[in-house]
């Protein structure tokens, strides 16, 4: 994965707008958390091959951490936190953020296809 290029990136979530897509999103401090400390409290959320179909997507922030957005017919999908993407060599539109650790904390991902187990 590569850091954020914001023209980049946007042109990647332009080229999936309007069309059927999965999402895969998932947040996590997870074991990151109670590992190192008892007392941390514990927050995830996952999902995995949503079919959606977005209107617009768009990227926003500056420095080390954005945020992407997915405007869909009634609402809102995104993801805070994110630093690194990439385009994979099956056409998937990958974007994560990591800690300072190198731990995945943010993980959004869209794909014209299903995402295998």
């Amino acid at each position: 994965m590569e850091p954020i290029e914001i023209d980049v990136l946007q042109k990647e979530i332009d080229h999936l707008a309007n069309k059927d897509v999965y999402i895969h999103l998932e947040t996590t401090n997870g074991a990151y958390a109670s590992h190192f400390n008892k007392d941390a409290y514990n927050v995830g959320a996952f999902i995995r091959n949503a079919r959606v179909q977005y209107e617009r997507g768009k990227i926003v922030g500056a420095g080390t951490t954005y945020r992407v957005g997915l405007k869909l017919d009634i609402g809102w999908i995104y993801a805070e936190g994110v630093n690194q993407f990439e385009l994979n060599q099956e056409g998937r539109l990958l974007m994560a953020g990591h800690d300072r650790e190198g731990r995945l904390m943010v993980a959004l991902q869209i794909s014209e296809k299903p995402f295998q187990y």
